[in-house]
């Protein structure tokens, strides 16, 4: 049951790779065309509840969508890898350094790819936004997993 677990997790983490790759192979207008239909969307959003307010005008808006996805991305694929490292058999330090240097590769590798994709550019900014978003996952999940930890054993469960 354990090498299962492992295996549905490492696929989770590829499938979830292929997403991010999948996103990054679109060029350029594609790409700007589907951060656009965000940005309308969020900006939708925010009219919805703050009338009046126009934001559509403003750059940092789609600047902070765009880098907004890149750390949602890896913050994702952060929790993806540290779970499926944790159920390789790795703990500690060693799990936290396997899993941030697994996904800082794979967003270098990401950004290099970018360089070959028509309107599409690689971005050193961009690998560290996706390292901050890789941390803040793996942060997040090893704080929920010591507090989950925490509330079994508190309740009597192992």
């Amino acid at each position: 049951m354990k090498d299962l677990r492992g295996f549905v997790s490492w696929t989770f983490v590829l499938l979830w790779m292929a997403l991010i790759f999948y996103l990054s192979h679109q060029p350029g207008d594609e790409s700007a065309s589907l951060s656009g239909g965000v940005m309308e969307f969020a900006l939708g959003l925010v009219n919805s509840f703050m009338p009046g307010i126009n934001l559509a005008d403003v750059e940092w808006v789609h600047t902070f969508i765009r880098k907004g996805a890149h750390f949602g991305a890896y913050f994702i694929l952060g929790i993806l890898v540290v779970n499926a490292v944790g159920r390789s058999g790795l703990r500690g330090r060693n799990r936290i350094f396997l899993a941030i240097s697994i996904c800082v590769v794979y967003a270098i590798s990401d950004e290099f790819h970018q360089l070959f994709i028509p309107g599409r550019s690689g971005q050193v900014s961009d690998v560290l936004i996706d390292s901050l978003g890789t941390c803040a996952g793996i942060f997040f999940f090893l704080a929920i997993a010591r507090l989950s930890k925490k509330s079994s054993a508190k309740n009597g469960a192992y």
